[in-house]
């Protein structure tokens, strides 16, 4: 895991939520949510972010250049939404994008959504403050050959419009050493990733509109037990706009588009395979204010996504359309939704699913909420899971879920100190899963089917406190999460027991100390009890340690930091054979105007 060799997690500030219980975005509508917020260090990496949250699994195969899929309550990754500035990204081959496209350098806040099962990244702020000229520029080295440039300009256009653009680049050998004393090799990364964001502010309402483009060439080592020389090449580029607009007190229009273009070349001794996806899309959510305590909303989203590969070409047209009411009293908000979901491939393939949700939130004294949810969904099988040429099975079914969710939450400021407490026990329930068996008609060759069942149920726990007096601040927030996810397969030889890689207890303890511009920070990390197809996996934990300081001088803001990560040298494998690096170091320097 080379991204552990980026900035401490120590960094990461779990802040509470601020969303109401009731969301809208614009290809649902108004949805219920119930999410849990992480604030991003400048320089702080996707895995040791995500390592932060219970009941959440980030799939990472051991290095900067490995991929990256993450996963929420025992679900798989191609049932967990990932959306960039409130856009959805998607990917129709596989399910789900590489997390290491994501420009981590710009990331103010990941958002982890439990009821619609996704994630948020939010790369982007508007500037609107006094100067006209602002920025900032950033340089890290660290363990293995690892360069971390990346640079931000922003400029206020007017009052009401402003520009930032930023590139950033990772060059890395990815040469750690393993536990023999041999070296990771054909582990390399060279990527680049930049973006141009443009916000405006409207008479009764904001625009923003994103143009972004990554590109990475690396190698893919592979397994220990099956090591390679295969390269590959990632290019993806996206466009995107978001606009709200307020038209009086009772209507409020949501309205966003995208196209994007990945590109994406896989060089092996066994043939090179080309795989070329675009997508465009189009969603619109309208919010009607029909009295004080009750909102309606209905919402559209059409959008259209093609695969063109060495292997096989295919069309898909998705469309959804949701209706929701939102009711808010004193103590008492409450909302109910519908949704309809229709999939159609351009080979006369097609699937249709609806969706009801609901949930509450009930304060029962100043500070003290009760919160629940329960939501069905559906997973469209991918192209893969579909059409790839001697896998495929076009017979598939959408997977079926049900998620719910019980929990408190509780924070109320006394003086400087902030205590929190949130406990969430949760139940979800998977029909349909799409695993890979022998067919009947030939033992050897094995086909997807619709056979699976996963039972995930479990509790979440975060318990912190945070202190702000005069030039000192603290913070100290533990999170555990207990997870029973298992296969519920009839006739499977891992029946009732848990499925891979999801850690049955997982535990994260950080904290921080500052004064006058000084940051200590620490952060522990525990995964226990894991498995994988052998059966049981060895448990896990990691520490890492980091140092800033920021002051002024001449009028710059100059900010250094060093840090220390898997300070025990713990020796471990997120997915079996694909290890983690031992201990590491990294430094940098960064500069603001």
């Amino acid at each position: 895991m080379l991204f552990s060799l980026l900035v401490g997690a120590s960094l990461f500030a779990a802040v509470p939520d601020s969303l109401e219980a009731a969301t809208v975005v614009a290809d649902r509508g108004l949805v219920i949510s119930r999410t849990d917020t992480l604030r991003v260090s400048p320089s702080g990496d996707i895995t040791s972010t995500l390592n932060l949250l219970p009941g959440l699994y980030v799939g990472d195969y051991g290095s900067l250049a490995g991929l990256k899929s993450v996963s929420l309550r025992g679900f798989g990754s191609a049932h967990t939404s990932l959306f960039i500035d409130g856009v959805r990204v998607k990917n129709i081959q596989s399910g789900q994008a590489d997390l290491g496209m994501l420009d981590l350098a710009s990331t103010g806040a990941v958002v982890a959504d439990y009821a619609q099962n996704s994630l948020s990244f939010m790369t982007a702020r508007p500037v609107f403050g006094d100067a006209p000229v602002s920025g900032e520029v950033r340089l890290a080295y660290g363990s293995f050959g690892t360069w971390l440039p990346y640079g931000r300009l922003n400029g206020r256009l007017s009052d009401r419009w402003s520009l930032s653009a930023s590139v950033g680049g990772t060059l890395t050998r990815g040469d750690f050493p393993l536990q023999d004393g041999t070296l990771r090799t054909n582990n390399d990364l060279k990527q680049l990733r930049t973006g141009v964001d443009l916000f405006g502010l409207l008479e009764e309402g904001d625009f923003h509109a994103k143009v972004y483009y990554n590109g990475a060439d690396r190698g893919t080592p592979g397994s220990l037990s099956w090591p390679s020389a295969d390269r590959q090449q990632d290019r993806n580029v996206l466009g995107q706009f978001l606009l709200r607009r307020h038209f009086g007190p009772v209507y409020t229009l949501h309205l966003s588009g995208k196209t994007a273009f990945d590109k994406l070349f896989y060089q092996s001794e066994w043939g090179n395979t080309d795989y070329r996806q675009t997508e465009f899309q189009l969603s619109s959510a309208h919010k009607f204010r029909v009295k004080p305590w009750w909102e309606l909303s209905l919402a559209a989203d059409l959008s259209l996504a093609g695969l063109a590969s060495t292997l096989y070409t295919e069309n898909r047209l998705e469309t959804v359309v949701a209706a929701a009411s939102a009711f808010r009293f004193s103590r008492l908000k409450a909302n109910l939704a519908v949704e309809y979901a229709g999939v159609f491939d351009s080979n006369g393939a097609a699937w249709n699913s609806v969706s009801p949700s609901a949930d509450l939130r009930l304060t029962l004294v100043e500070g003290l909420d009760l919160v629940a949810f329960g939501r069905r969904a559906f997973r469209t099988p991918t192209f893969n899971e579909l059409y790839y040429p001697g896998y495929g099975n076009p017979d598939l079914k959408p997977e079926d879920a049900w998620l719910t969710d019980l929990g408190v939450d509780f924070q109320r400021k006394a003086g400087a100190w902030t205590p929190k407490l949130r406990v969430d026990g949760y139940y979800n329930w998977l029909a349909n899963k799409i695993v890979s068996a022998p067919t009947v008609a030939d033992p050897n060759i094995w086909l997807p089917f619709n056979v699976g069942k996963v039972q995930a149920f479990g509790a979440d726990v975060l318990a912190g406190t945070d202190y702000a007096r005069g030039s000192w601040t603290a913070s100290l927030t533990a999170r555990y999460g207990f997870q029973k996810a298992l296969d519920k397969t009839p006739d499977s030889y891992t029946f009732d027991q848990q499925i891979p890689y999801v850690a049955r207890h997982t535990l994260s303890v950080d904290g921080r100390l500052g004064w006058n511009g000084w940051q200590l920070g620490a952060v522990w990390n525990l995964r226990s009890g894991r498995r994988d197809a052998a059966g049981e996996m060895p448990d896990w934990n990691a520490l890492d340690v980091s140092l800033s300081k920021d002051f002024t001088l001449g009028g710059v803001g100059i900010g250094l930091f060093a840090q220390a990560r898997n300070v025990l040298d713990c020796r471990y494998e997120i997915v079996s054979g694909y290890p983690v690096p031992g201990r590491n170091f990294m430094g940098g320097i960064r500069l603001s105007f």
